[in-house]
């Protein structure tokens, strides 16, 4: 309990549960728990003023870590679950976790609205690029060629590129892309992320131990990328030049972003889109809810009411 005039400190050990997390040797989920956990503690936000929804998958683990509250839902509904949390109870911090199968496949609807409606959630996807938890399974964003055991002669069509989807979106005001194995950078990313007013969504790309490590070659060395530079932008370390190439962007710029989208190998690693004029869901309705004429509407309800009997 915290009294008037007292302050609660929270630690690290606030924000981790009991529970052990069950994500094989080397995946980058773990990284991006730690992320998390670390980003709450130094912004010293309330436990329980966090709500963490999650669909199925290795990331819809997620809210089983954290010692907030959480809402594990049914495979690709975590969207409509989490917009639903942060229009009631617009004094939570609401934070979705998902998967490109989660969120781009069975939740591909709830995504495109999501975006569009422009609510306060901070969306982060793990991308690996294949439904690992079921087992090697093909997902939307898997290369064109991916030998798994729904495509074992390899997959028919080209990989789909959330990020041109996403920015074709009207209302979109928050769009990042980053890496696991840019422990800094994804930090960064996420933090700004949490802290936009509106939808901010982070797509994390990531190898999966398991069944995609060879795509990417060990820390992902092997991942073509290039990276977004911008004073108000995500840093940028130096290091990152062995990499891949370092461009000036402006983030603010919707048809650069735009452009950028459309890159998908080498893929972008940076702030991307960034509009925080853009009216939130919530902001739009209430302003529509002030101009009602309340009396009259709940006379016209009490009289639609009064036709029925009990």
């Amino acid at each position: 309990m915290e009294c008037e005039g007292l302050h609660n400190t929270y630690g690290l050990s606030d924000y981790e549960s009991s529970s052990v997390p069950r994500w094989c040797k080397g995946c980058g989920d773990m990284s991006i728990l730690s992320t998390v956990q670390r980003i709450l503690r130094d912004d010293q936000t309330d436990p329980e003023k966090i709500v963490c929804v999650s669909g199925i998958g290795c990331s819809s683990r997620f809210p089983h870590y954290l010692r907030t509250f959480g809402f594990h839902s049914i495979h690709g509904r975590a969207l409509p679950i989490a917009t639903g949390i942060a229009l009631q109870r617009p004094d939570l911090h609401v934070l979705v976790m998902s998967g490109d199968g989660d969120c781009f496949s069975i939740g591909g609807g709830h995504w495109l609205h999501a975006m569009r409606y422009n609510t306060n959630l901070t969306v982060c996807v793990f991308d690996n690029e294949i439904y690992a938890l079921t087992k090697n399974q093909a997902s939307p964003t898997s290369p064109e060629g991916t030998k798994s055991n729904t495509t074992p002669r390899g997959s028919y069509l080209k990989a789909l590129n959330p990020l041109s989807v996403m920015m074709g979106i009207t209302n979109i005001s928050f769009l990042a892309q980053t890496a696991t194995w840019l422990p800094s950078h994804m930090e960064q990313t996420i933090y700004r992320a949490w802290h936009h007013k509106g939808t901010g969504f982070v797509r994390i790309l990531q190898y999966c131990p398991a069944y995609t490590g060879s795509l990417y070659g060990k820390g992902g060395k092997d991942y073509p990328l290039y990276f977004l530079q911008n004073p108000e932008g995500i840093a940028i370390d130096p290091a990152f030049s062995r990499m891949g190439e370092t461009v000036v962007h402006d983030h603010r710029d919707i048809h650069a972003a735009q452009r950028v989208a459309l890159s998908d190998k080498p893929a972008p690693i940076g702030l991307i889109y960034h509009d925080p004029s853009v009216p939130t869901y919530d902001e739009i309705r209430r302003q529509r809810a002030d101009k009602i004429d309340r009396p009259t509407y709940l006379k016209r309800l009490e009289k639609l009411l009064d036709k029925y009997t009990i």
